[in-house]
């Protein structure tokens, strides 16, 4: 531990008791407001720190990280319903442990214009930061607005960490190719491939961990119908269409998103299919649509609520840090682990084509 500054309690801040304790300014704070993942050899080090500098932390500081009067915005337009419902579960029950103010806003319309006019707008309320689930996560126009407002926010299910913005994710290329690993290990050689909005990072994600594993097992990617989609439940009646009406239809689908499984395998239904004997179906997310559409579907587990109850606790403790003085520049990205859920839609490749009654 350094030689501790002369200066008086009321000069003294948190970068010297960082310097003093040999920690960063973040780990500081973290102590300071009661932070559950910092080691006790690190907390005692700080709070010998606090006691030698005569440190007295700024009390708006200190009330704000208990949630007192604190208000977090979260902005959305997910076109997936499932998938929001999940989020904001999430997200309602991380603002009641931390007993901040949840405040929820719309953004209408497509493109960086509409995008960019909903976070100026939400910006000038008294939110002190905002919550970002996709596809608003990947917007830059969002994302530009709320940095020139000086408002903090964290992005949910992005493709990957970015330099200066704090993010939770799940692993999406990884989980991606545990999915096609797991058709291709039951015998599938054609899979069809629905991919999500392409403006979305995590769906470029998806699509990557499905060429690797294919590349992987030997085969050429290019051979694989793919189709493009949107996440919602209609781009993937289109996409499942073109797919199943081909004359060298796949053996199985792997779609971006669970709507879009969902979708596919009602278009099997009306072709006179069997999932998964005919043609298995495979979705990613894990919403409430895979285990209420027949057969269930097998899909990745992507914990969307426990995304958002972490984005809450994030968001606070951006917020607190910029309050004592903290610099947050270089980011924190959280990935969150995911899991591959076997359910009914998913079965050994068939011996043979079927034709289907078209």
């Amino acid at each position: 531990m350094e030689k501790p500054s002369r200066r008086s309690g009321g000069n003294v801040t948190i970068q010297d008791v960082a310097r003093t304790a040999g920690v960063s300014a973040m780990t500081v704070s973290r102590v300071v407001n009661g932070g559950a993942n910092v080691r006790q050899s690190t907390r005692e080090a700080v709070t010998a720190a606090i006691a030698q500098l005569n440190y007295s932390p700024n009390s708006a500081a200190r009330s704000l990280a208990a949630g007192e009067a604190a208000q977090i915005g979260l902005l959305y337009a997910n076109p997936s319903m499932a998938y929001l419902s999940n989020f904001l579960i999430g997200a309602l029950e991380g603002a009641r442990k931390v007993g901040c103010h949840l405040v929820l806003e719309p953004c209408e319309g497509d493109g960086p214009d509409a995008q960019a006019e909903a976070a100026r707008r939400f910006a000038s309320t008294p939110v002190q930061g905002v919550i970002l689930p996709p596809p608003l996560s990947d917007a830059q126009a969002v994302q530009a607005e709320l940095d020139a407002a000086g408002t903090p926010s964290v992005a949910v299910a992005v493709g990957g960490a970015q330099p200066g913005r704090a993010s939770v994710r799940i692993d999406d290329f990884a989980a991606a190719r545990a999915m096609t690993d797991h058709l291709l290990a039951l015998g599938h050689r054609r899979i069809g491939f629905v991919r999500g909005n392409p403006n979305n990072g995590a769906s470029i994600e998806r699509w990557r961990g499905f060429v690797a594993a294919i590349e992987a097992a030997g085969l050429d990617a290019d051979d694989m119908p793919v189709e493009q989609g949107l996440f919602t439940y209609r781009s993937g009646i289109d996409a499942a269409e073109r797919l199943i009406d081909r004359a060298d239809r796949p053996t199985a689908i792997f779609a971006s998103n669970d709507d879009m499984a969902a979708a596919a395998i009602s278009v099997a239904h009306r072709r006179g299919l069997h999932v998964p004997e005919d043609v298995s179906i495979v979705g990613f997310d894990d919403t409430s649509l895979a285990t209420t559409t027949w057969p269930e579907i097998t899909t990745i587990r992507q914990p969307i609520a426990a995304m958002a109850e972490t984005a809450v606790e994030m968001l606070l403790g951006r917020i607190r840090d910029r309050r004592a003085g903290v610099n947050d520049g270089d980011g924190d990205d959280r990935v969150l682990a995911h899991e591959l859920v076997l359910r009914e839609s998913s079965g050994p490749a068939p011996t043979k084509a079927v034709r289907g009654k078209g």
